[in-house]
């Protein structure tokens, strides 16, 4: 009889023991199914998939946790995060540091998030910068040859121009560095060749000659910006001094004041809107006119290979210039160009166009122009290719 009892006992036993198992085996099954991302709001996205390298404060682990030396950014600060458009935080989380030059310590969520889920998590990141007085990395619209850009940016520019027969060529070099979360400061530095007629005995010669212009220092401050209605509208003056050889064309031989008004609006399709207005006034108008300017950009972006490729920017400008005298000619030029992204993290930029008058062009010549653009608050010149 005992031994019938001990035989039941043990079977009731291993029965209760097949089920708690098979209940922690499916309980430890559903605990390592991938969480269900495509309900959660872009804070439960981040904390899930990001926090343990980020930090759910969004300051980042420290060193000692992720096992790793590389710095983490701190999306707390405004002056990083609030820079960066939306589409290159999906792009490096979609596919990984490398899509964009970046460490290979950034893992790639393509695999196990969406697109759609990785920007709701981005819209979260980017809420951790609390300043609403900084501009939005996606108002920083592409740069057009001669319309002045709203956006306060850190950029090194250098612009190329020559007429059709090549014996004029101008350039200048312009630093723009920013300064608090709505101001810039802008130093342009002219120069150029030109070729010249020059006394040689009976007969006249040609001759190369090079100069600096006239270096120009300027402020610009961004007055309205708003993302959701894609639109950033900026005050700018600039001081140009008489540092250039009047007398052999680099130069108005005054002090010119220049102020003007920028403005910026992101259009459906991806289409975008540069527009300037100013006008400059010479401290002594027996050397140099009273101009006004309009300028007007429209381009395009496109990008190969999705979000994360190459970057291409066709556009247009109008340029409109004359004097501030009744009667006087304005002239117009059309300038159609394209700007393309150089590198992978995109902040190396080239633009080529071509400047076109529109009228009185028997006394004006074609110029072919081109700039070079490094944004090097995303790293040096070298970095990111």
């Amino acid at each position: 009889m005992k031994t019938k009892v001990g035989f039941t006992r043990i079977i009731i036993l291993s029965a209760l023991l097949t089920a708690g198992i098979s209940i922690m085996l499916s309980a430890g099954t559903n605990a390592l199914e991938e969480p269900q991302y495509e309900n959660m709001a872009g804070k439960e996205i981040f904390l899930l998939a990001c926090a343990n390298c980020h930090g759910p404060d969004g300051k980042g682990q420290p060193q000692s946790r992720v096992g790793f030396d590389v710095p983490l950014p701190d999306f707390t600060d405004c002056d990083f995060t609030s820079r960066e458009p939306a589409p290159d935080f999906v792009s490096v989380a979609h596919q990984g540091g490398p899509v964009r030059g970046f460490e290979q310590l950034m893992p790639a969520f393509g695999n196990v998030l969406s697109i759609e889920e990785i920007t709701r998590a981005v819209k979260y990141v980017k809420a951790f910068c609390t300043d609403s007085n900084w501009p939005d990395g996606e108002l920083n619209l592409p740069r057009a040859i001669f319309t002045e850009k709203a956006y306060p940016e850190d950029e090194a520019v250098l612009t190329f121009g020559a007429n059709e027969d090549f014996d004029n060529i101008s350039g200048e070099f312009v630093y723009e560095q920013r300064f608090g979360s709505r101001n810039q400061i802008e130093i342009v530095i002219p120069f150029g060749w030109s070729e010249m007629t020059v006394p040689n005995g009976v007969k006249p010669a040609t001759d190369w000659t090079s100069n600096l212009g006239d270096l120009a220092v300027g402020v610009k401050r961004t007055l309205f910006h708003s993302l959701d209605k894609g639109s950033i509208f900026s005050a700018a003056a600039e001081v140009i001094m008489p540092t250039g050889d009047e007398a052999q064309g680099f130069g108005k031989g005054t002090f010119v004041f220049e102020p003007f008004l920028s403005y910026g609006q992101i259009l459906p399709a991806d289409f975008f809107l540069h527009s300037q207005l100013g006008a400059e006034f010479p401290a002594q108008g027996d050397k140099a006119e009273t101009e006004a300017f309009f300028r007007l950009a429209l381009g395009r972006t496109f990008t190969t290979g999705g979000w994360w490729g190459r970057a291409w920017s066709p556009m247009i400008e109008l340029l409109a210039s004359g004097e501030l005298e009744s009667g006087s000619n304005i002239f117009w030029d059309i300038v159609p160009q394209i700007q393309v992204t150089l590198n992978t993290r995109q902040h190396i930029m080239f633009n080529i166009g071509v400047r076109i008058p529109g009228n009185f062009s028997s006394s004006r010549d074609i110029q072919v122009m081109a700039y070079l653009l490094w944004d090097w608050f995303d790293g040096g010149f070298l970095e990111g290719w």
